[in-house]
């Protein structure tokens, strides 16, 4: 993705092919240079990820996110084991319309993670390190959580 890095100059190359100046060296009071790094127009619409990279991605934030609905599985596990009435009233929120939605992202969400996992721990015993079995890979993740996502999907809706 970084093209090649001109004297005091360094550019990102975008999908389009055009080239995005990211930083500029400057002179400070002692006419020394100095490098500040800071991007002077990235935008991320742009930039075209390998498919390898969008996965590494989405695992991370997919872990993000099922980090962040612990408490709320947590609060629904505490609720059905209160009471009798509590176990209905968490039934009754996830077999409600809304509850079954997030019961569904919940799914996709591990599911990706999951896979992306498996994929992530894969690469480490340098199984499918090469450039084409990595975006196969890759490719594999997305198409086995949405194979998981539909049927489960079925199931829960």
């Amino acid at each position: 993705m970084i093209a090649n890095l001109v004297y005091g100059e360094n550019w990102l190359r975008t999908a389009e092919g055009s080239c995005i100046l990211i930083s500029r060296s400057r002179e400070n009071n002692n006419g020394m240079e100095t490098v500040k790094q800071r991007p002077v127009y990235l935008n991320l619409f742009k930039i075209r990820l390998p498919v390898g990279g969008v996965a590494s991605i989405a695992h991370r934030v997919t872990g993000v996110l099922l980090v962040l609905l612990l408490p709320a599985a947590i609060y629904l596990l505490a609720l059905s084991l209160e009471s009798l009435a509590g176990f209905h009233k968490a039934i009754g929120f996830l077999t409600s319309i809304p509850g079954r939605i997030i019961v569904l992202l919940s799914v996709w969400l591990f599911a990706q993670h999951f896979f992306s996992g498996i994929r992530h721990l894969l690469l480490d015993i340098d199984i499918g390190i090469e450039k084409g079995a990595a975006r196969a890979g890759a490719w594999l993740v997305f198409l086995a959580t949405g194979v998981t996502v539909v049927v489960l999907g079925f199931w829960i809706l």
